[in-house]
């Protein structure tokens, strides 16, 4: 018997829908001669998600019922809790309830799934958009996705044939859930916490690990490697800072890194609440919720990811959130704090962020020691000044016309 928090589910075990050995590749042949579907690269990303087990317990696509009982109750309809609508949508009016159908990433042609359709209907995408993100507000890259959408959305299990979606520079910090579970195993932890990123990782992320480390076995650095939205710091990068700050500023042993592919929705306090629900069938314990956990602009309060655990109903997650107050440098004392140890008022306090980051770097700044590892920042400065080199040269061969075919 594993020690290990048991996946999301009243079966409370993995269901992986990637198929393996002959029938995957039956399904594959099957798969060229049915009628085609373009998805999008969320609705790509969120086939491998169910795929390989981190979706568990869904089987495919969301009925209408499902669909309107995540928006309200943050229930499937028959009881499973679950925080955002999963759904795959079209235009097509020739697909009909019964077809059975390939779906195609359209970004990279590749067969990601076979579907059956158990029903095709319309939603009320303002409706989903104010349950889900708070807003309707088009500046939002998620209600944008939403509002893009297809005018049907189907409903269905799918078989998935592909996790091609996930890049190959990647692959060795690719893992399912049953692999993070068995290395888990491996090292006798029990209680674990995991750590959302999609920023390199500056002060206060690391603050927030150790933090953790204190409490739990170990910290899961989980990192996205989905799609981002345009000025983020791209995953390559990404990862080879935060292994130059796991190498160099954490005891060995008591964190570990993996990757996922799933796209952000930049949905705040809900994906906060999805991100515990599938790290809980990586084997997590516990999800880290800091502030402004998954937000984007000023949609959101800096700890409503942390309440909306208050609000869903009791038992419906074993993962449980970890909350940790908002942490920055402080000069008075002497080092990195919280608003739960720092007596000091903000005059004294230097706050951190991804953010901020970003744009000191970008517009050629220097980040002060206190921003993040001199490792960290020597790789982030070579990645915006190789950015600022290919950005000049494509200017200088656009106003001399001497571009290369």
């Amino acid at each position: 018997m594993s020690n290990l928090i048991p996946p999301h589910g009243k079966e409370e075990k993995l269901m992986p829908l990637l198929l393996q050995g002959a029938e995957l590749v039956e399904e594959t042949e099957k798969a060229k001669s049915l009628k085609q579907m373009q998805i999008t690269s969320r609705e790509a990303s969120d086939l491998i998600m169910m795929g390989i087990g981190a979706f568990t317990p869904l089987t495919g696509f969301m009925t209408k019922a499902d669909w309107q009982g995540v928006c309200d109750k943050f229930l499937m309809a028959d009881g499973t809790f679950w925080p955002i609508p999963i759904t795959v949508s079209t235009d097509d009016e020739n697909i009909k309830e019964g077809d059975e159908i390939a779906l195609v990433d359209q970004e990279t042609g590749t067969t990601i799934a076979t579907m059956k359709v158990s029903e095709k209907y319309t939603i009320d995408k303002e409706h989903e958009c104010n349950s889900v993100y708070t807003t309707t507000d088009m500046e939002h890259p998620g209600v944008q996705k939403v509002m893009a959408q297809g005018k049907y959305n189907l409903a269905g299990p799918v078989k998935v044939i592909s996790e091609s979606y996930y890049p190959e520079d990647f692959k060795e910090l690719y893992q399912r859930p049953a692999e993070s579970r068995k290395m888990f195993e491996e090292l006798g932890w029990q209680k674990i916490a995991a750590l959302q990123l999609r920023n390199p990782m500056h002060r206060s992320h690391e603050f927030l690990a150790k933090i953790a480390v204190e409490v739990m076995d170990g910290v899961y650095i989980h990192q996205l490697v989905g799609k981002l939205k345009p000025g983020d710091i791209p995953a390559d990068v990404r990862v080879k800072a935060i292994s130059a700050l796991v190498d160099n500023w954490f005891v060995e042993g008591t964190v570990v890194q993996g990757g996922y592919p799933m796209e952000m929705r930049y949905a705040g306090p809900r994906e906060a609440l999805l991100h515990a629900t599938f790290r809980q069938n990586y084997g997590c314990s516990h999800m880290i919720i800091g502030r402004d956990h998954a937000g984007v602009g000023d949609y959101y309060g800096p700890f409503d990811a942390q309440r909306i655990f208050n609000e869903i109903p009791e038992g419906a997650l074993k993962c449980e959130n970890l909350n940790i107050d908002w942490t920055f440098h402080c000069y008075k004392c002497g080092g990195m704090a919280s608003m739960r140890t720092c007596p000091h008022g903000k005059e004294d306090r230097l706050l951190l962020s991804g953010t901020m980051v970003r744009k000191t770097l970008s517009e050629g700044g220097d980040l002060p020691a206190e921003f993040s590892r001199p490792e960290v920042v020597k790789i982030l400065q070579n990645y915006y000044q190789n950015l600022e080199d290919k950005v000049e040269v494509k200017l200088h061969g656009a106003a001399t016309g001497d571009v290369k075919k």
